[in-house]
């Protein structure tokens, strides 16, 4: 595989590594997620009862009310929360979401991460320089 590097804007510095959970839809905090388990449990989403937890979550962005970071919060102090988050396009809702989350998030990046990163993918996010690297894609997994 040809090494693929997303170069973005940092949100939240910190670099981890783990396996890409995607969407193209948005996700909305307030209804869309259960925080004590990290499930995906808006029944209209493509993502519908995945988890999250521990996993780098790459997406479009976030919808619904500012309580959407709160949620996310929630998640963190569940030890459910996201390893990481890639997001497309960048809203205060989702920078204040990373931040309460303690996780390094990455935007704004030179091609859209929904379109590169797949599911299943194994990523490595390093925050500190704002990148998403692809270390494995789930084929060769």
């Amino acid at each position: 595989m040809e090494k693929i590097v997303l170069h973005g804007r940092k949100v939240v510095g910190g670099v981890v590594e783990g396996e890409a959970l995607v969407t193209r839809e948005t996700i909305s905090g307030w209804g869309g997620i259960d925080v004590r388990t990290g499930k995906i449990i808006d029944v209209r989403h493509e993502l519908a009862g995945a988890c999250f937890a521990g996993k780098v979550l790459v997406y479009h962005g976030a919808k619904g009310s500012s309580g959407w970071s709160s949620q996310f919060h929630q998640a963190r102090l569940n030890g459910v929360a996201p390893l990481a988050m890639v997001f497309k396009e960048t809203t205060t809702k989702i920078a204040l979401g990373c931040v309460v989350t303690h996780c390094p998030g990455v935007t704004d990046l030179d091609q859209d991460p929904t379109e590169v990163i797949h599911t299943g993918d194994y990523v490595r996010v390093d925050g500190d320089h704002g990148t998403v690297e692809i270390l494995r894609r789930r084929e060769e997994m």
